[in-house]
């Protein structure tokens, strides 16, 4: 069964917060790491703070644009939810 990813990813200071959809979280953060993307080159956002899994990609991609909308308070609260102390997941 294939597996999708909704993510948040942050910087070093957890200043910014970039969301992003993948079918593959592990080479998509090595994407990341080596500047993947204009935004996260820019603001070094490289670090894995939260992750969702779904089966469907449609149901991903509704989720990744409905987390978009959050505000950053509605989304540092998802966060905690799994993440209380915003760990590095990824380092």
């Amino acid at each position: 069964m294939k597996e999708y990813f909704v993510y948040i990813l942050t910087n070093a200071s957890r200043t910014v917060l970039y969301i992003g959809v993948t079918n593959n979280l592990q080479t998509r953060l090595a994407c990341h790491g080596n500047g993947g993307s204009s935004f996260t080159a820019r603001y070094a956002v490289y670090y894995l703070i939260y992750a969702e899994r779904f089966t469907d990609i449609t149901e991903a991609i509704a989720r990744e644009k409905q987390l978009k909308g959050w505000t950053r308070r509605k989304k540092e609260e998802l966060i905690a939810t799994l993440n209380p102390d915003w760990q590095f997941l990824n380092a």
